[in-house]
């Protein structure tokens, strides 16, 4: 695993595995677990590319996604195992961050974010204890963040924008159109990313299934 530098953040992604990723994603003419794996892959890349991000830890089983970055210098993936659910999965990429470092969850499921939209949320989100993207709907989130010295805590699901909230999150003030708002579950959200202009893993799994 690579070494946290205290001096930037560190991204937990938690992935489910491709085979079972997306199910609403099957009515879009494509191989829904192709476009899964393609859509998680170019949300982590984007995220190591973002200036203000010094480490990308990825909690998932796929195998696909972990041999993508075995050589990465700067993406670490941890074996998400017998762990159940998208918090506890949160909290083990959490656990091998440390504290030491301010650290942030982002859902895999972002191909549109460009790494300066990440960038601009992290450099608001370092002046506040715990910080809170929600999504374009408002009701979910893309992101959460701590400081260096807080303990982690996470509340994704339904309404999770609420009760993050109720964790002591703050909304960031990110612009309305940042691309960090627009995670992918359904057709209409994923027609909605691909307007805003999706990462090339993405791009290479519609394209195909259009040609």
């Amino acid at each position: 695993m690579s070494i946290p530098d205290a001096s930037g953040w560190t991204i937990v992604v938690p992935v489910k595995p491709a085979a079972v990723g997306k199910t609403r994603l099957t009515d879009v003419g494509t191989d829904r677990e192709a476009l899964a794996r393609a859509i998680a892959l170019d949300t982590i890349a984007a995220a190591a590319a973002a200036d203000l991000v010094s480490r990308v830890i990825v909690v998932t089983d796929d195998e696909g996604v972990r041999s993508e970055f075995r050589r990465s210098r700067t993406v670490d993936v941890v074996p998400e195992g017998d762990t159940r659910g998208l918090d506890a999965a949160i909290a083990l990429g959490a656990e091998a961050a440390g504290v030491g470092a301010p650290r942030a969850a982002l859902l895999g499921d972002v191909p549109a974010l460009r790494p300066a939209d990440l960038d601009a949320a992290l450099e608001l989100a370092a002046s506040v204890e715990r910080g809170l993207v929600p999504d374009a709907e408002g009701t979910g989130s893309t992101l959460i963040t701590a400081r260096a010295g807080a303990v982690w805590v996470s509340a994704f699901g339904p309404d999770s924008a609420a009760r993050h909230r109720l964790l002591g999150c703050t909304d960031l003030a990110v612009e309305r159109d940042s691309t960090l708002h627009r995670d992918v579950d359904t057709a209409a959200q994923l027609s909605e990313a691909v307007a805003l202009g999706v990462g090339p893993r993405t791009s290479a799994v519609l394209a195909a299934a259009a040609a």
